[in-house]
């Protein structure tokens, strides 16, 4: 190993996306002309306990911890970086890969490691939601709903997506939510509430334009009614809001009481269904490459 070299672990997660590569001939390859950089390949087994690759990842000793994989292996190799100092890489291999394309990272492979190679990095915040980490996005109701038929669907990606909103869209009822933001309470029906880290999600609709990865605040986006309009200006004009229909809040706390259980889902992975959410910032939690 030269010295100095800058070693990368990448996290591989072999179930993400519909795009089976192989990763072992395409990652050699790529560094192979580069010596100030060693590499460590990790393929994650089925149904991996978190603890074991927590434990990889301090006895591999990287400079730089890359999730390869979807928005859910980026929250996975998140929880085991929590505060530790290490750096997390992201190379974007899932269906959404939301995080990704918030931090700019070239969805092409071969760019999103020349991207690695810059190292530059910074401090991003991420929300505790029930107990859980937030690295993107979160929401209840009506996006939850559509993504619960979408992971039992056969059929994926952005097509995939849209033909189970049709389905949800037709069906779905509004919540009636009580809604503590800091120290201020408000209550309104509504048919998706999100809490934003992040600005956009994966289909590139911008549903938090405050957003910030680096400051100390998140964002409640309160959706009253799932509108054609609005959902145009979140994918292609990025115009204000309507505020009798979409409502933006920050806070560094929330708590959510919903009169009946509503779906729910953290970075694309549905988590079933609450009557209750409590969430709060968590201020320089990870250390990225940007």
């Amino acid at each position: 190993m030269p010295v100095n070299a800058i070693k990368l672990l990448f996290i591989i997660n072999p179930g993400s996306g519909k795009n089976k590569k192989d990763w072992g001939k395409i990652f050699p390859a790529f560094f192979e002309d580069k010596p100030s950089f060693t590499i460590e390949l990790y393929e994650l087994p089925r149904d991996c306990e978190k603890s074991i690759i927590c434990k990889k990842i301090d006895d591999a000793q990287a400079d730089i911890v890359v999730a390869v994989g979807g928005d859910g292996t980026v929250k996975l190799v998140a929880e085991c970086l929590l505060h530790t100092g290490r750096v997390m890489g992201i190379l974007p291999a899932g269906s959404a890969n939301g995080l990704a394309k918030e931090l700019g990272i070239p969805a092409a492979t071969q760019g999103a490691l020349q991207h690695l190679l810059k190292t530059a990095t910074q401090n991003i915040h991420l929300i505790k939601i029930n107990g859980q980490l937030c690295v993107h996005l979160s929401d209840i109701g009506f996006n939850a709903s559509v993504i619960q038929i979408f992971e039992s669907a056969k059929r994926r990606g952005m097509m995939g997506y849209v033909k189970a909103a049709w389905k949800v869209l037709w069906k779905h009822r509004v919540m009636l939510a009580t809604i503590k933001i800091d120290d201020e309470y408000i209550r309104r029906e509504a048919a998706m509430i999100v809490i934003a880290n992040a600005t956009r999600y994966g289909s590139g609709a911008v549903v938090n334009p405050l957003g910030r990865l680096d400051d100390d605040v998140f964002e409640i986006v309160i959706i009253r009614k799932v509108s054609f309009s609005e959902i145009f200006k979140m994918m292609v004009s990025h115009r204000p809001y309507d505020k009798n229909k979409t409502e933006l809040y920050q806070a560094q706390s929330i708590q959510i009481q919903s009169k009946k259980k509503v779906h729910f889902q953290i970075d694309g992975e549905y988590l079933g269904k609450v009557n209750k959410i409590q969430a709060g910032i968590i201020t320089n939690a990870l250390t990225i490459v940007i």
